[in-house]
């Protein structure tokens, strides 16, 4: 969810996009019945309501990237902050826990870019968003891009694991509920569509997969609408439309250029995380009882 920004929640990334300016579309103009007038009508609502949004969307990424200038907003205590909204839901315990793994799998991003060659701020936590990095880009191709994207859900996945064996130790569910949770937000972070996780992953195996995460995106928010679903959505589309459009660009295709030996390995570790976090969620899924409630 970094190229200039990411935004996760529970490791949800959003990169910024160029602000997209309002546009006029012309062409011939042809008579028609009132029926025909009342749909023009509200195509042309509905086109004035998307240009709204992109412009929203521009506005949103302006003071996101304000956010990491801002001296008051340490990492340590946006960290304070979050913990203390999340305790408002689930207690300060696993409030603090659910941002420790966050801290976790962002550190990862982090020591990627830095792998890299690439200058990185720590990370910013934002309540109920996930947390924010600052960098000028995610690499010189796409494979290094899939390198960053993955990194986060490497070392989030690695930190929940070890959640179990605690669980075990402590006969105490409440860190068997904090690795299912964990490993959860690593497997959304895995979804195939940028500003994701695994849709960096995919600009380095097969870019056409986006289309597919965002299907996948569009049907949770109908399915389960909140306002991060929606954000991810707004994000993810125009990401998504920004790189359609800049496909046969010769800088764009240069930065896919991925050898084949490359997109193996990519492809290797990203279904074998995938497939490894579906079992971590099987084995700590703890079953609700409704009797006595």
């Amino acid at each position: 969810m970094l190229e200039r920004m990411q935004v996760t929640h529970a490791e949800a990334d959003i990169r910024p996009m160029e602000p997209v300016e309002g546009h006029t579309i012309e062409g011939p103009i042809h008579p028609g019945s009132g029926r025909r007038s009342v749909g023009k009508r509200a195509g042309t609502a509905l086109g004035g309501l998307g240009l709204l949004l992109l412009k929203l969307g521009a506005k949103l990424k302006a003071l996101l990237l304000l956010l990491p200038k801002l001296k008051l907003l340490t990492t340590s205590g946006t960290m304070l902050v979050s913990i203390a909204a999340y305790s408002l839901i689930w207690g300060w315990q696993f409030a603090t826990g659910f941002v420790l793994l966050i801290l976790i799998h962002e550190m990862g991003h982090v020591i990627q870019l830095r792998r890299e060659g690439i200058k990185a701020s720590a990370p910013m936590f934002i309540p109920f968003l996930g947390a924010v990095i600052a960098a000028k880009s995610l690499g010189r191709n796409a494979l290094a891009e899939a390198r960053v994207g993955l990194a986060g859900p490497v070392l989030g996945s690695a930190a929940t694991a070890l959640l179990i064996p605690i669980a075990a130790l402590t006969g105490n569910d409440m860190f068997k509920a904090l690795a299912f949770t964990g490993f959860f937000l690593n497997l959304f972070n895995l979804l195939p569509v940028v500003p994701l996780d695994g849709g960096r992953a995919m600009a380095a195996l097969s870019p056409w997969m986006w289309f597919v995460g965002f299907a996948v995106l569009v049907g949770l928010a109908i399915a389960f609408p909140n306002p991060i679903i929606l954000l991810i959505v707004l994000f993810g589309g125009l990401e998504t439309w920004r790189r359609w459009q800049a496909r046969k660009s010769p800088e764009a295709q240069e930065y896919y250029r991925v050898p084949p030996h490359a997109r193996v390995i990519v492809a290797a570790v990203y279904v074998g995380l995938a497939a490894l976090l579906v079992l971590g969620m099987d084995a700590t899924h703890l079953a609700r009882d409704f009797g006595d409630t």
